[in-house]
């Protein structure tokens, strides 16, 4: 039994078929509250910008600027609080836009509904059918349901008449389901499986009508549910942290750390060894802002509006939110839903068979009989999908065997059309009756097409012939096929046909004794860009997955339709599978989910789940969902990605939307620019960390070291500023190929562990300025001059964060310049971050900033410091695999 009985609902509604009275549906909906969608709780613009400081970078910048504006270093405190505004006005902008993503939901509610209310207590008060406001719905109305409507909240089926209902955005679903009653035990039919008696709120009316009783309104309904509630993998809410955000907050709470203890070190160190107060305020907070990549907010956004830009011109892939293209490349696992991604959302015909199971065109031709009347005579508001494959099969019969010489397989037209009953939901079967071209007088033949099971049991059939049938039947079933089977059988022509002169009809009770035809049988049509795609994906190491609400054995046989790779004979999964897991154990999940390549029978709740179990094992999950049944995956995936002819709030909920014309085509083409762009961020986060670290190890040593500063806190600005402006080259830069063949991410630990060994590279060559001034300048030491020593280091600084840009990028770029240029955007940058290292100390700048002329000993002796350290970054490099943040 499923669910509770057509009673006991009405009973737990204190309702009846004859529905509410108007004082009692005005009671209750004071109680319910009226049937609209819970409404989102949106936060301002402002607000979201105050939001932005919660950012870990962002807000140890501004606190730094405000201990900066404290000190009067007011040049520091401009630059800090123009990249703080620059970050949140960013960050609240892309929130603004993302919390827009909902309003298209109440496009798939209608406004108004047929309701049947009486308008005074008792049995004489006559129930009368009006339309009203469908938000004035209450629990316990009775409606009415007609075809081309759209289900106004959730009810049980109480009459129906061929009710059938397309539930594809709330399922996936393409075919419409049939829905009857429920039906008590002991009557000859079992009551329906599943859902057959329930209307969801979202589904529409495609043929046939009925009755029911509204069951939940507003946001109690299966509708509101699944739309406005998802797990939370990873404890992430909607629009919480993504793969981007997870890796950066990684590198960015170290760092913060290092910040933060940076100025106490240095001002407990400078007071101890050198006596030195608050004066050295400044500079420590200028320490602290080395370390910082001020540009971050800068680099990022310009790098993946550039690739954003690119894919809407070059290919129609629209990014809504420009930190997902980083995703994208990071992406290493993909789920799908299969209906409308996969495959175009419509049935074709796959074989026509003979009661022996060979190929023959009998069946088929019999079935375009069948599905031609039906459609000439009950003229359906909605054409039946199965009726619209087999008419449009190519040739209908072509290519079977046996077809050479077999006449009249297009004729059905010339068939006389007589009467018709169309698709029952109840007796799954679909009817015509016709006389045959040339047949004799007063001699009618029915066919009938329809579910295997019951036209079997109307044919005239050994029980152990049609256990065979069945077996066959199934056997194609089991390979994810649907099947119909086809019957006919000829009949005299009663005297006094039933119905009108004009429409006769032909009583349900006369349709037995057929002779089975054979079987015709469909599978899904594969999305022909579906396959390429997919196989794209995983030559470039994204594995792809698919969760779906269908049988197994049709989940399977699109897997074969497109040609995905191989499969374990374990690989097909149900949800049965998922739900024998606790929902505590992620980690079980994880392990099934990485050995699984289908999970069938799925509902909104499975997907999500399934993907929040591979975000939780530290893969980087994307999900491609067209139906509101996807909401929750999308939401749960680092990167939600939507075809053009999604439904609304699909595509609205969606991070990516691929373009109406090759959409899944245009998947390859996106990971492809969200692993450029995830390249030129990691490169520009290691470089310049690197040399960022190297820098303030080496000023620190020399702060203990000297008796002055060894940077004034102007030149530490300018000198970030310099280095960060040449970083913004990587925005155009061209990644090799071969790194684009596989996932790229920022992983934290490896991160780090490189830019700490560089940046101790880098501290020593700083250091080694030390030698080269000593030895270059006058005086005993060559540090009596500060001016000379801040010049040395300055010009040293930029020459070797020069260098670290060329080298330090390795392999991760081709090396031939774009056409019409004679260098790439990189060289070009690094030449001018040089030229700045040398010429700003000769410049009419130098004296302003405490700097002064070098002489030309300095030069030929820091030839030959950078000389080493050029040599020594090559060999390491060489010898260890630079992390560009590609998953081992």
């Amino acid at each position: 039994m499923s669910g509770p009985t057509t009673l006991q609902v009405l009973r737990s509604l204190e309702t009846g078929p004859r529905g509410l009275t108007e004082e009692e549906a005005d009671a209750r909906l004071a109680r319910h509250g009226p049937n609209v969608l819970p409404a989102l709780r949106t936060l301002s613009w402002r607000r979201r910008f105050v939001r932005g400081l919660r950012d870990p970078f962002t807000a140890v910048l501004f606190c730094l600027g405000l201990v900066s504006a404290g000190t009067a270093a007011w040049g520091t405190a401009s630059v800090i609080t123009v990249l703080v505004a620059v970050s949140c006005a960013l960050r609240a902008t892309g929130e603004h836009r993302a919390d827009r993503a909902m309003t298209a939901l109440r496009d798939l509610v209608p406004t108004t509904a047929t309701v049947v209310r009486r308008p005074t207590p008792g049995q004489r008060a006559t129930p009368a059918a009006r339309e009203v406001p469908a938000e004035e719905l209450v629990p316990g109305d009775i409606i009415r349901l007609a075809p081309g409507d759209v289900v106004p909240a959730d009810a049980q089926v109480l009459t129906a008449t061929g009710l059938s209902v397309n539930e594809a955005p709330l399922t996936g679903e393409s075919s419409p389901t049939g829905k009857e009653p429920w039906t008590p035990p002991g009557t000859g039919r079992p009551p329906p499986s599943g859902d057959a008696h329930v209307c969801l709120q979202g589904s529409s009316v495609t043929a046939g009508s009925g009755t029911a009783v509204v069951t939940a309104t507003g946001r109690h309904t299966r509708f509101a549910a699944t739309t406005y509630t998802a797990p939370e993998p990873s404890g992430r809410r909607r629009g919480g942290s993504h793969a981007f955000d997870r890796s950066v907050n990684g590198i960015s709470w170290t760092l913060v750390r290092f910040m933060l203890l940076t100025p106490p070190l240095v001002l407990v160190a400078n007071a101890v060894l050198r006596g030195r107060g608050l004066e050295t305020l400044p500079f420590a907070v200028a320490v602290a802002v080395g370390l910082t990549p001020e540009m971050l907010p800068v680099v990022v956004t310009t790098c993946l509006a550039r690739g954003a830009a690119h894919l809407a011109r070059s290919h129609g892939v629209i990014v809504r939110r420009l930190p997902a293209l980083h995703d994208l490349g990071a992406m290493d696992v993909l789920c799908v839903d299969k209906t409308g991604t996969l495959t175009q959302d419509r049935p074709v015909v796959d074989r026509s068979l003979d009661a022996a199971g060979r190929d023959a065109p009998e069946a088929l031709h019999w079935a375009a009989v069948n599905a031609w009347w039906t459609l000439q005579l009950a003229d359906p508001p909605t054409p039946d999908a199965l009726d619209e494959a087999i008419l449009t099969a190519p040739e209908h019969c072509e290519g079977y065997e046996g077809y050479e010489g077999y006449e009249g397989c297009e004729g059905y037209e010339d068939y006389e059309g007589i009467a018709v009953l169309p698709f029952d939901p109840v007796r799954r079967l679909a009817t015509a009756v016709v006389t045959r071209p040339g047949a004799d007088l007063g001699v009618d033949t029915l066919v009938v097409k329809g579910a295997v099971e019951n036209v079997l049991e109307l044919c005239t059939l050994p029980a152990e012939e049609r256990t065979r049938l069945q077996a066959l039947a199934s056997h194609h079933a089991a390979k994810g096929l649907r099947v119909l089977a086809v019957a006919t059988a000829d009949r005299d022509r009663p005297a006094r046909r039933h119905g009108t002169a004009s429409h006769p009809t032909w009583p349900p009770a006369d349709i037995h004794g057929l002779t089975l035809i054979g079987f015709v049988t469909f599978r899904d049509a594969p999305d022909p860009a579906a396959g390429p795609a997919l196989r794209a994906l995983a030559d470039r190491g994204v594995t792809v997955k698919i969760l779906t609400g269908d049988h197994p054995g049709t989940a399977a046989r699109v897997c074969r339709d497109l040609a995905l790779p191989p499969m374990a004979p374990d690989a097909v999964r149900t949800a049965e599978d998922i739900d024998a897991l606790p929902p505590t154990d992620v980690a079980a999940l994880a392990d099934l989910a990485d050995r699984t390549t289908v999970f069938a029978g799925c509902t909104p709740a499975h997907k999500a789940r399934v993907v929040a179990a591979l975000r939780a094992d530290g893969r980087t999950v994307g999900f491609l969902g067209d139906g509101v049944n996807d909401l929750p995956a999308l939401h749960a995936a680092d990167v939600g990605v939507a075809p053009h002819d999604a439904v609304p709030v699909a595509r609205e909920a969606a991070d990516v939307v691929l373009p109406q014309a090759g959409g899944l085509a245009a998947i390859d083409h996106a990971v492809t620019a969200g692993r450029s762009s995830g390249t030129n961020i990691a490169t520009y986060l290691r470089i310049t960390l690197s040399s960022n670290l190297g820098n303030v190890i080496a000023m620190l040593t020399a702060a203990l070291l000297l008796p002055f500063l060894p940077m004034l806190p102007a030149q530490v600005l300018v000198q970030n500023l310099c280095f960060d402006a040449a970083q913004l080259a990587f925005a155009h830069e061209r990644p090799a190929p071969t790194v684009l063949r596989r996932p790229t991410t920022l992983r934290p630990r490896a991160f780090l562990r490189v830019i700490t060994g560089f940046g101790v590279l880098n501290a020593v060559a700083d250091l080694a300025t030390f030698a080269v001034l000593a030895l270059a300048a006058p005086g005993p030491t060559g540090t009596e001059d500060e001016s000379l020593f801040h010049a040395g280091w300055f010009t040293e600084n930029l020459l070797t964060q020069a260098l670290a840009m060329l080298l330090l990028r390795g392999t991760a770029y081709a090396t031939t310049a774009p056409a019409g240029t004679a260098t790439t955007p990189v060289a070009r940058a690094a030449l001018a971050l040089a030229a700045a290292g040398i010429l700003v100390p000769l410049s009419p700048l130098g004296p302003p900033l405490g700097m002064t002329p070098l002489p030309p000993l300095y030069y030929a002796l820091l030839t030959v410091v950078l000389t080493l350290y050029a040599a020594t970054v090559v060999q390491l490099r060489n010898k260890a695999t630079i992390a560009h943040g590609s998953r081992s």
